[in-house]
């Protein structure tokens, strides 16, 4: 009488076996491809594939910044990069956070080809490579030809404030582990508006899951902004394609006649 009942039992039991797959079996930790230094190889291209980008938190899909391009310009919608809630804004902070939300079209650093910062370099729309060696790693960004250099064996302070900040590396068994400060003001973590000082001090984690997925984390600290660190998280997947490489993205030259028109002699011709 109770066939029926165990049918399904018997069938899940087969198919755990069939795939490998027991319940209550312990997972072996994925052991990544080392590099001659014995350390998780992290050399590839990358991408996020979020919509950090547009928001790190959690929003629902909006007109864009130019109303005549349509959707192609709307605001697509995402579940957000930012764990533990709303993001912790001082009083003073949360009212200059809106007021960048209104006037985004024309203060966003990537509407004028600027560098990204840290952490948004890490999940624009755009592939990024690490290149690793045991006394520095090297990203480089598709972005505007962005660079990062990770130092992991001479940690110093940064030099002067920068866009991209100066970062000081280590590894925890195979996880990479960022320390980066000395940043400037003018970088913003996403197009709606989120920001930070020049107190900004983020600590990334990125962590090897597979052969093709790394598991990111950055903890972000900026006493003069926010009221406690908070912290992203998300996956950034390795680009498979046949030939998967940077391409130019030179936005620069893109920009100019906006950055520089004003400037322009009377009855010149903005460049096409």
């Amino acid at each position: 009488m109770r066939t029926g009942f165990r049918a399904p039992l018997v069938a899940a039991a087969t198919l755990a076996v069939a795939f490998g797959v027991m319940p209550g079996a312990a997972q072996a930790p994925y052991r990544p491809a080392r590099t001659a230094d014995g350390k998780a190889n992290l050399n590839g291209i990358w991408q996020a594939l979020n919509e950090g980008e547009w928001d790190i938190e959690g929003h629902s899909a909006a007109p864009g910044r130019v109303l005549a391009l349509g959707a192609e310009d709307a605001v697509v919608p995402g579940l957000g990069i930012v764990e533990g809630g709303p993001l912790p804004y001082l009083p003073a902070a949360a009212a200059k956070k809106k007021a960048n939300f209104e006037k985004r079209l024309t203060s966003d650093p990537e509407i004028k080809c600027y560098l990204p910062g840290v952490p948004r370099a890490m999940y624009l729309p755009q592939p990024f490579q690490i290149i690793q060696s045991q006394k520095h790693i090297m990203m480089a960004f598709q972005y505007a030809g962005a660079i990062r250099t990770v130092y992991m064996d001479e940690h110093t302070e940064a030099p002067a404030d920068s866009w991209m900040g100066w970062s000081n590396g280590h590894w925890e068994s195979d996880t990479l582990v960022i320390d980066t400060t000395g940043f400037n003001d003018l970088s913003w973590f996403d197009r709606a508006g989120n920001f930070h000082s020049d107190a900004l001090h983020v600590v990334e984690r990125i962590t090897p899951m597979s052969a093709d997925l790394l598991n990111y984390e950055a903890t972000v600290d900026d006493k003069k902004v926010f009221s406690r660190p908070w912290k992203i998280s998300m996956p950034i997947y390795r680009r498979k394609e046949k030939g998967a490489r940077l391409l130019e993205f030179r936005c620069v030259e893109f920009v100019e006649d906006l950055v520089y028109g004003g400037l322009r002699k009377p009855g010149t011709r903005a460049q096409q």
